[in-house]
């Protein structure tokens, strides 16, 4: 028997933690200088890496996590780290210079990886939620897959997201994309110190209540 409600949990989970919404915001400012006929390809390229780490981790990742005898706060701590040297780039960031405009092709798209596919789309969050879902020495091959599905569906929701933020950039232009990315960013900084807070708390360094 199917179980309906632990589906719909696992789909609100992934989403949640990969939260395509707010990947938006950060396709504008990683586009921002980059030519609008690579929007496309730039976006696709980010959500594929970020499908296939996500699936990595969905694989091995818990092996990988015990094998190096990591643990999951520290983990935390360190995404966390990253994403708020991000967000102060994207709250403090200087416009980007002409010269930079007429770069090549490949240095254009390589900002599909970072900031876009990680830590945005595929971030610390979304591994470690992946690899608590997937629990390799408990769940099924069938769970497993049923996992997997979901996963590709959120991102695949993401990609159509990131697809059309080019025609919101037609509207709010470059001003708008300027303000979006320095609210987000202050918004992610707090999601930052909120995940090295919650890692401490892990490790047991501290304890946070409320």
């Amino acid at each position: 028997m199917i179980d309906w409600a632990g589906i719909l949990r696992e789909l609100i989970t992934i989403f949640v933690v990969i939260d395509p919404i707010g990947s938006v915001p950060v396709f504008l400012f990683a586009t921002a200088a980059v030519p609008v006929e690579l929007h496309r390809r730039f976006a696709a390229r980010a959500v594929l890496i970020a499908t296939l780490v996500l699936l990595g981790f969905l694989v091995a990742g818990q092996y990988v996590l015990e094998l190096l005898g990591l643990r999951l706060g520290s983990f935390q701590v360190a995404g966390g780290v990253v994403l708020f040297l991000f967000a102060l780039s994207m709250i403090f960031g200087d416009s980007k210079p002409a010269d930079e405009i007429n770069q090549a092709e490949r240095d254009h798209l390589s900002g599909a990886v970072f900031p876009l596919a990680m830590p945005s789309i595929a971030s610390p969050g979304a591994m470690l939620g992946i690899v608590v879902l997937t629990d390799n020495r408990g769940n099924t091959v069938a769970e497993q897959a049923v996992t997997a599905g979901l996963l590709v569906a959120v991102l695949l929701f993401t990609l159509l997201l990131l697809l059309a933020a080019g025609q919101i950039f037609k509207i709010i232009g470059n001003t708008g994309a300027s303000v979006i990315s320095r609210v987000m960013g202050i918004i992610l900084a707090t999601i930052a110190v909120d995940s090295i807070f919650n890692g401490f708390e892990v490790l047991g360094i501290i304890n946070v209540t409320g």
